[in-house]
């Protein structure tokens, strides 16, 4: 799955953060921009074991995968480049539509499914399916295996400190609000990613994380 090169990569890659050091460093960028692409090609190829509707997608591998290169809005800090990458198995668009991952990043690996980055539009349509539903994912998160797979429940990136201008704190769904992009994530040490196997455990995850996929439709 994730080869040991890629790791590598990455490690360094985080203590070298710097145009000069990507620079000198083409050929290991674009083996494992490679290794994403088939990443996303073999999540692509097992989706029927979780989710019918990403099976039947129209796949871009190339496209499937966070880019090192950091907006200069969304950085944080100095960086000028991720030293992680999300590997999207997804029916529409990553910033767009709600849809399954896989978090590469030595030392902090996991997968599940989000939409952590939600653009403007997406994030509206976010808040108007929580605020519409609320029971509804309530009973997902309830769900024994969602919770035996996702102890944490629903997780974020990035949380408000009140609930959004348009909705009131006493919402039932007040806590998921204020979640700026949100999902639920299954973590594992990098060991696992090494091994063609993992296939089965990211399958798993998945198909336990499809309701909520499936909520958010």
């Amino acid at each position: 799955m994730v080869e040991p090169e890629t790791f590598t990569f990455l490690a360094d890659l985080a203590m070298n953060n710097r145009k000069a050091w990507m620079d000198e460093h083409r050929v290991e960028r674009d083996d494992a921009l490679r290794n994403f692409t088939g990443i996303a090609m073999t999540l692509h190829d097992y989706a029927d074991r979780f989710d019918p509707f990403i099976a039947d997608a129209a796949i871009k591998p190339k496209q499937s995968y966070t880019r090192f290169h950091q907006d200069p809005r969304n950085r944080i800090g100095r960086a000028l480049y991720r030293a992680e990458v999300d590997v999207f198995a997804n029916a529409g668009h990553p910033t767009e539509n709600f849809g399954y991952y896989l978090h590469i990043e030595p030392g902090n690996c996991y997968a599940g499914a989000a939409l952590f980055q939600p653009s403007k539009p997406a994030l509206v349509q976010l808040r108007k399916r929580l605020v519409d539903d609320p029971e509804g994912l309530k009973a997902i998160l309830a769900d024994p295996e969602f919770k035996m797979i996702f102890p944490d429940g629903m997780v974020t990136r990035k949380e408000l400190d009140t609930v959004p201008e348009g909705f009131v704190s006493r919402d039932p769904a007040a806590p998921y609000l204020k979640m700026v992009g949100l999902g639920c994530r299954k973590n594992f040490p990098d060991a696992l990613l090494l091994d063609d196997k993992v296939i089965d455990l990211l399958i798993e995850i998945f198909r336990a994380a499809s309701p909520l996929v499936r909520y958010f439709d």
